[in-house]
């Protein structure tokens, strides 16, 4: 994150309402906003404002937002970029980030959590390198997740997971060193729609700990946040 300037965020959305709200918001939390209204728009910001991070709808019209991403990254381009999404289906939400995109959020949400998303994503970015969530295998120890294969392996030996819990190890791996709310992970999950509460997050969190033979009291990987949520504190290597 650029610290002897203010850290411009290019906002991108075709609905009038969102930029006029969203975009004094983002001010008065320190950063500089451009904005645009569809993909095309967002390319051409990018070129000619050089921001340090997008936050770009999906659903626009010219070019929607995946489009726009699939374009920068087939170009080499690896800004930032967090989407905002009305998609309840995680695999959905899992396809935009293999494309590219470090984030998403899911509409409607809290500008406040829009603002962490945007602080997370800039400490964990490396300039000119792809994003994490691009990444198909990771190791961390002796622990590593084949994305592709929808595999996880302890020693070289495959583990068994339910695909909520390999899901939910999938988003913290991927966000590493990040405090993720047990909301956040019920959203990315399960879907804003699905009718579970956050303790299906702490029963599958359970589930990741047994087969990864992880102390609560001491873990290697996964930390609790109490009251809060839980963070991925192991250091990864990308395979």
């Amino acid at each position: 994150m650029k610290m002897n300037k203010k850290t411009c965020v290019l906002l991108v959305d075709d609905e009038p309402a969102i930029i006029q709200n969203l975009a004094p918001f983002l001010e008065r939390a320190g950063f500089m906003v451009v904005t645009g209204n569809n993909g095309i728009e967002a390319l051409q910001r990018i070129v000619s404002d050089r921001p340090d991070l997008v936050v770009m709808d999906v659903l626009m019209p010219k070019m929607d937002g995946r489009e726009a991403v699939r374009e920068l990254r087939q170009a080499g381009n690896w800004i930032p970029i967090i989407l905002l999404t009305q998609v309840g289906e995680a695999s959905e939400r899992a396809m935009a980030l293999e494309e590219g995109a470090d984030d998403y959020l899911n509409k409607p949400f809290d500008p406040h959590e829009l603002v962490a998303r945007i602080r997370a994503v800039l400490r964990r970015a490396k300039p000119g390198q792809p994003p994490i969530t691009m990444a198909w295998k990771i190791a961390s120890g002796n622990l590593t997740l084949d994305r592709r294969a929808r595999r996880a392996y302890l020693d070289d030996k495959e583990i068994i997971l339910t695909p909520k819990a390999f899901l939910l190890l999938e988003y913290l791996i991927t966000h590493p060193e990040e405090l993720v709310t047990r909301d956040r992970l019920l959203d990315v999950v399960w879907g804003w729609d699905y009718p579970v509460g956050t303790r299906a997050v702490d029963t599958r969190i359970a589930e990741l700990r047994r087969v990864l033979k992880e102390d609560p009291t001491n873990p290697r990987f996964i930390e609790t946040i109490p009251g809060q949520g839980y963070r991925f504190i192991g250091k990864l290597e990308i395979a």
